[in-house]
């Protein structure tokens, strides 16, 4: 893994060594949308609409990937103003093909507020919501060995579309891993594909970037609190293979607890 800084960053992502790939958004709002959302006093409610917020403002920053065309409209001036009143302006491309993988549970609601918000720019027929069931499998003493697809809900070829994932923690990266291999294993290949995740660890940017060729990674934050304490003083990534936000049953700390339960109410 290249320990290069990433030179290709946009305005308003933080510097790091994961590679020009990995999109690490910075933005005081979104910080304190997650600080919220990770706090143990925070109610089903708030974390909900939080959550809402937190993936309108990741696709904000992914939408970046997407490709764009330049469009003239008449304005609502463009009667008292023939040639003035019509607007130029590069937009996104209405014919591109976007599927959105929601993986249950966690997934649930990031996928649909993406869904929604997509249809807002683009034509239906260039939208879908596909859904995967799947869930870590663990060992004995509690550590993730792996992931199981339970069932999917999958509309057809992704041949030329974008490929999205909104899934809240990069923990792993096992869950990821395993919805892109179900995809390119049995329905295509898509043109780009990206993940969307509200916290990554620097466990799951080095599964991910090594198990899928050509993945942009976009995410709110960054966790590696079990790393030493020289390592936390250091720049992002630039010691990389010594970050660790993994605890030893996969759960990222400082993190946010098991979303997929919080998100449903599991305990209830």
């Amino acid at each position: 893994m290249t320990s290069t800084i990433n030179a290709g960053r946009f305005v308003g992502e933080r510097e790091h060594h994961y590679g020009d790939h990995v999109h690490l958004i910075d933005n005081p709002f979104l910080r304190s949308v997650l600080t919220r959302i990770s706090s143990n006093g925070a109610s089903l409610p708030d974390v909900l609409n939080l959550l809402r917020v937190t993936y309108e403002m990741l696709l904000g920053e992914a939408i970046r990937q997407f490709p764009c065309v330049e469009a003239e409209v008449p304005t609502r001036m463009h009667e008292l103003h023939p040639k003035e009143g019509v607007l130029k302006e590069p937009i996104l491309d209405p014919t591109t093909r976007v599927v959105i993988c929601d993986i249950v549970r966690g997934g649930i609601v990031p996928s649909q507020v993406c869904f929604e918000r997509l249809l807002s720019v683009l034509p239906d027929s260039s939208l879908r919501l596909d859904h995967l069931n799947m869930s870590r499998v663990s060992d004995a003493e509690g550590h993730v060995t792996g992931v199981d697809l339970s069932g999917s809900k999958v509309g057809g070829t992704i041949d030329g579309a974008i490929l999205l994932i909104p899934d809240p923690m990069g923990a792993t990266g096992s869950t990821v891993l395993g919805a892109v291999e179900h995809y390119l294993e049995n329905y295509g290949t898509p043109t780009k594909i990206i993940a969307m995740n509200m916290v990554v660890t620097p466990e799951y940017l080095r599964a991910v970037s090594e198990g899928i060729e050509g993945i942009q990674i976009y995410a709110g934050r960054l966790d590696r609190g079990l790393s030493d304490e020289d390592v936390l003083a250091s720049p992002l990534g630039s010691a990389w293979d010594r970050e660790r936000g993994l605890n030893d049953h996969g759960y990222i700390v400082p993190g946010a607890g098991g979303m997929g339960e919080v998100l449903n109410n599991s305990w209830c």
